[in-house]
């Protein structure tokens, strides 16, 4: 009996150190004093997309940087993964005690903020939305209906069973269309690479079923809208986004002319110069 109580105690003190690690359903790195900011990185993404962005504003701000589950080193959760990681974030800035709090948020990062914005009592300060849709689904799949959206279909299955060497020319594919900075290109492949693959192609469903082209009517915080050019042009751009964005009221739309997804590496001046007229 004595055994099997050492056993047991031995058990729970091995765990708690993981289940204490588990505690939200992403890792933040803590950066600077002042006024917090949270930064929701894109998807596949870890907070370290925001590095040079960091570096300037923890000068002035509290940068409270996200890495979701499933990326980077960060465990990956069951699903739906998006509402866990919305709820988890809700949790967090609750448990932290975090008061005026702004959000910048990268594509995925930026339709979550749009999300915790509309439908959240947290008194947010204000938003900013780096190149990202309130329907990423409605813009890529004609005919578009979230209810549409299911993990267990053909696309997902490919996706799961797909070689590691298919995958990789994939993830290199796609980068080369992101940004125009080589190195960038390599490390966006490399993330998409160790993300785990469940949550690569059910997490990428639950963006794609998002729809919150009605839901931003809600939104009553200050809404800044960063826009890259590339590959549609100014004009289609701001046609793109001011369809999606016209149940917002009172946001800005501005636009980088010379940047494709990842305004952080295209145009790292003119996205810092736009930030910091938002932040209070």
């Amino acid at each position: 009996m004595k055994t099997f109580r050492k056993t047991i105690i031995l058990f729970l003190l091995i765990s708690i150190p993981s289940l204490k690690a588990q505690e939200w359903p992403f890792e933040v790195a803590v950066q600077g004093k002042g006024s917090p900011v949270l930064l929701f990185p894109g998807f596949s993404c870890t907070g370290a997309v925001w590095d040079d962005v960091v570096a300037s504003l923890s000068q002035n701000y509290e940068c409270h940087v996200f890495t979701f589950a499933g990326f980077g080193e960060v465990p990956a959760i069951e699903t739906p993964w998006l509402l866990k990681i919305k709820e988890g974030i809700e949790n967090y800035v609750e448990k932290k005690e975090l008061q005026e709090v702004s959000i910048i948020g990268h594509s995925l990062g930026g339709a979550l903020g749009l999300w915790l914005a509309s439908s959240t009592a947290v008194p947010y300060k204000n938003l900013v939305v780096v190149d990202a849709l309130p329907s990423t689904g409605a813009l890529m799949i004609p005919n578009f209906k979230s209810e549409d959206m299911v993990y267990d279909n053909p696309y997902n299955q490919n996706l799961l069973a797909m070689g590691e060497e298919d995958f990789d020319r994939m993830a290199t594919q796609m980068a080369t269309m992101m940004t125009s900075d080589p190195e960038a290109r390599v490390q966006i492949s490399e993330w998409m690479k160790m993300a785990d693959r469940k949550t690569y192609v059910y997490g990428y469903t639950d963006l794609l079923k998002l729809d919150l082209r009605e839901t931003i009517a809600e939104i009553k915080v200050p809404v800044t809208v960063l826009a890259a050019a590339k590959p549609y042009g100014v004009e289609m751009a701001r046609k793109i986004y001011e369809e999606q964005y016209k149940n917002l009221s009172g946001y800005e739309l501005r636009i980088a002319e010379n940047s494709a997804h990842f305004i952080m590496y295209d145009d790292l001046e003119w996205l810092l110069g736009q930030i910091s007229q938002q932040l209070p």
